[in-house]
């Protein structure tokens, strides 16, 4: 294997930016030549592949984003499409590719693989829903956004005794929300994996309000519903006024943390290993502190399910 490639798919999550980095590093120190992909399978079907060296990934690893984009591409979705890919990829002389991205990057990697390229796919997005992995990389800078934005929006709910209802990202899965909510001191944690019971939230409210508390945060995964809606119930039940704010992509924003600098490298450099020893259709991952490889194709079959003892605990700590 001489040249390897990389890119970026999907939705960017801060971190990505160290695991270019680190792949492009770790194929440098193993004597072989690194490309990179740009704006995703999109730039893979047109041909947008650039040489790499070690300046290009120098002080980056501080940065959110990614520095090679991403895009969709509803053509890969198709034979035509990946076929496509395929010859360029053969064009430029790669021998194996690194993925780094969500469920839907580790498809195409996987579709790739059955067609001959040797890929391994990189667990990037803030959702953390890829299974086989304790945590996705951008998962924990996406939460200290959060977390930061609690802070934040409880000095102002505390001056004026109010309900917020800070809207986080999360349509199937509630992991930002939750770790936040409980990082944060949210007073109630709405997540798809719970059914929504609202008069409990406002049961909840009132509780605090008669033990004197001045205000109420809530934290609403957007698959749950939406924060508008969510709060006008609050208000029809408890007589409260209530705001909310909406973080929207902010959260996929801003400098990493050091936790998602450290698992980006980590998981990048693990993918250049794991190419170098013929292994292709693999997804890198960790779990309990130890990096993990399965097959791409096991991955995407297992639903990662929410932590219930986390759950447990938010409810306990919320009372």
């Amino acid at each position: 294997m001489k040249t390897i490639g990389v890119l970026t798919s999907g939705g960017d999550a801060p971190g990505m930016n160290a695991a270019i980095r680190a792949v492009v590093r770790s194929v440098i120190y193993h004597e072989r030549e690194i490309v990179g992909i740009m704006r995703g399978y999109l730039g893979l079907i047109n041909g947008e592949i650039i040489h790499m060296h070690l300046g290009s990934v120098a002080d980056i690893i501080h940065r959110g984003g990614t520095i090679l984009h991403t895009a969709r591409c509803d053509e890969f979705l198709y034979p035509e499409g990946r076929a496509k890919a395929v010859k360029q990829i053969k064009k430029a002389g790669i021998d194996g590719l690194i993925v780094i991205g969500g469920d839907g990057s580790y498809r195409g990697a996987l579709d790739l693989a059955k067609l001959g390229i040797p890929t391994i796919g990189v667990p990037g997005t803030i959702d953390n829903d890829i299974a086989c992995t304790d945590a996705t990389i951008g998962l924990d800078t996406a939460v200290n956004t959060v977390v930061d934005a609690i802070n934040k929006v409880r000095d102002t709910a505390t001056s004026h005794e109010r309900v917020f209802i800070i809207e986080v990202m999360g349509r199937n899965r509630g992991d930002i929300a939750l770790l936040a909510g409980i990082a944060g001191g949210a007073e109630s944690i709405l997540i798809p994996e719970v059914p929504l019971n609202i008069k409990s939230v406002a049961e909840k409210i009132e509780r605090g309000r008669k033990r004197g508390k001045l205000h109420s945060i809530i934290i609403l995964a957007e698959g749950v519903g939406s924060a508008i809606d969510v709060g006008k119930e609050i208000t029809a039940l408890t007589n409260l006024e209530t705001r909310y704010a909406i973080l929207g992509h902010i959260q996929r924003g801003g400098t990493p943390t050091a936790y998602d600098r450290m698992l980006a490298s980590r998981l990048g450099a693990e993918a250049v290993e794991l190419l170098l020893k013929g292994e292709s259709a693999k997804a890198v991952g960790i779990e309990a502190n130890k990096i993990v490889r399965y097959d791409i194709e096991y991955v995407l079959k297992q639903k990662k399910p929410i932590d219930l003892e986390l759950v447990n605990l938010a409810g306990i700590l919320a009372i």
